[in-house]
């Protein structure tokens, strides 16, 4: 079996070495992230595998301090013994006192690189081209290993990476790779493993296996978080509480604190997919509030401000079966508002909530999920999984989920969520619950290929 490529990543301190590493690896635990200087002070070294190959070795490196001085060095050191190459040269210096003693972090690294098939020369794409950063290329070329700069932090494109596509260009580095650690590019992974092929023929083979096992498992991903969020929906339509008009507001709390608790089971699944947890979870327009989504799912707001548009019946004022009773936390009708609500909803409040309402006047109720909740629910978990797969895993900040156009807003609902209101039995929620029921599979699969769709649109 062949061994795996060695890459040793490298470069300044705290330009984010073990955060690119991070996000590579899918592991956001991998080292110690931190704005002080010098975070990392020793190597430490992870492996990518695919079919039970390991196919690449990653090596974090302490970041280089003291180009300037070590540069300086390294000419005196030249001067005699003028016919000596670049690697003996390092090799020399790794020898010496100051390898061990001023220079003990520089020496961590190249000794690292010495060893290594290629490296990564990770820049902080924000920061000027000074002098510190030519010297450290100048060294670091001197170890004869292919070498790969990584604009990292570049996801907004300023002059500075300009100047670093220019400043590298004339240190004969043409390739380069632009890699936001913190919202790599969907492609990310992909433009730097096939530059490093174009550097190191031996890697071709490979990183190409690992590049269609990472293309595999971003399809599994998806996929698998597309059923976790047909799960919570279908729950969600299919769920029923029944109750007497005493008991409505009590039932009616019973049944919305049930849709959050599993929308919240929801959103856990998918961190923990992605490889994320709880803490990294925040947004704006759909605000978690510590580390659950927050209350406002039966808010009229929320709905409005998402685009998401209430029936012409609700729209009227008149509180039409129990989608508002959702929407407004649990208000309690008597027979005279149902009445009004029939007389003011007009047809579709009839035909859509006429059957519930007269239910009502016979002291009895059933309560189930609105479609505007339904609406929320899937929007909310589809732009969340969206999030997620743009976020790198050396991301500091909560998770900004933002509010976008989607098919969710308007439109007829999936068939398989109406299908789902006629079998309060393929409710999760209640129990004896049986997961294998074939009807509520053939739907559930339905209802996830409808996602898959509307997702990818």
């Amino acid at each position: 079996m062949r061994e795996p490529i060695r890459l040793a990543v490298v470069g300044h301190t705290n330009v984010g070495k073990t955060s690119l590493l991070r996000t590579l690896l899918r592991d956001r635990q991998f080292g110690e992230v931190s704005h002080r200087p010098s975070t990392t002070r020793h190597v430490e070294g992870a492996r990518l595998s695919a079919n039970g190959r390991a196919l690449l070795e990653l090596y974090d490196t302490p970041g280089m301090e003291d180009a300037i001085a070590l540069l300086e060095l390294l000419d005196r050191q030249a001067a005699q013994a003028p016919r000596q190459d670049g690697p003996t040269r390092i090799s020399r210096f790794l020898d010496s006192s100051e390898a061990r003693q001023r220079f003990e972090q520089e020496a961590k690294v190249l000794r690292q690189l010495l060893s290594a098939d290629a490296g990564l020369y990770v820049i902080d794409a924000r920061e000027p081209v000074l002098a510190k950063y030519r010297d450290e290329l100048a060294i670091l070329a001197l170890c004869g290993k292919p070498l790969l700069p990584v604009l990292n932090f570049s996801a907004v494109d300023t002059p500075r990476q300009l100047a670093w596509r220019q400043a590298l260009a004339r240190l004969g580095l043409h390739a380069l790779v632009c890699f936001d650690s913190v919202t790599p590019p969907a492609d990310g992974e992909q433009r730097l493993y096939q530059s490093l092929t174009l550097l190191l023929e031996k890697a071709r083979e490979p990183l190409q296996v690992l590049l269609d096992d990472l293309r595999l498992q971003q399809q599994q991903r998806q996929q698998a978080g597309l059923r976790l969020i047909a799960e919570l929906l279908l729950d969600c339509a299919a769920l029923r509480r029944r109750a007497a008009s005493q008991e409505t507001e009590r039932v009616l709390q019973q049944l919305q604190d049930s849709v959050r608790q599993r929308e919240q089971r929801c959103v856990d699944a998918l961190l923990q997919l992605y490889a994320f947890d709880s803490s990294d979870a925040q947004a704006e327009a759909l605000p978690l509030l510590d580390g659950r989504w927050g209350d406002d799912l039966f808010n009229p707001e929320t709905l409005r401000q998402l685009g998401i548009h209430l029936g012409s019946g609700m729209a009227a004022g008149a509180a039409a079966g129990v989608g508002v009773d959702l929407l407004v936390g649990g208000m309690t009708l008597g027979a005279a508002a149902a009445l009004g609500a029939l007389a003011g909803g007009g047809v579709q409040t009839v035909r859509n909530y006429g059957a519930r309402l007269l239910g009502k006047l016979k002291g009895q109720r059933e309560l189930s999920v609105d479609d505007s909740i339904l609406r929320l629910l899937g929007l909310r978990q589809l732009q969340l999984l969206s999030a997620l797969q743009r976020r790198g895993h050396a991301a500091q900040q909560p998770l900004q989920v933002q509010v976008e156009p989607a098919h969710w807003q308007q439109g007829k609902l999936p068939a398989a969520l109406q299908q789902a209101r006629a079998h309060p039995q393929w409710c999760s929620l209640d129990t004896p619950f049986n997961p294998a029921q074939p009807r509520r599979q053939a739907a559930l699969q339905q209802l996830q290929a409808d996602l898959s769709a509307r997702h990818a649109g």
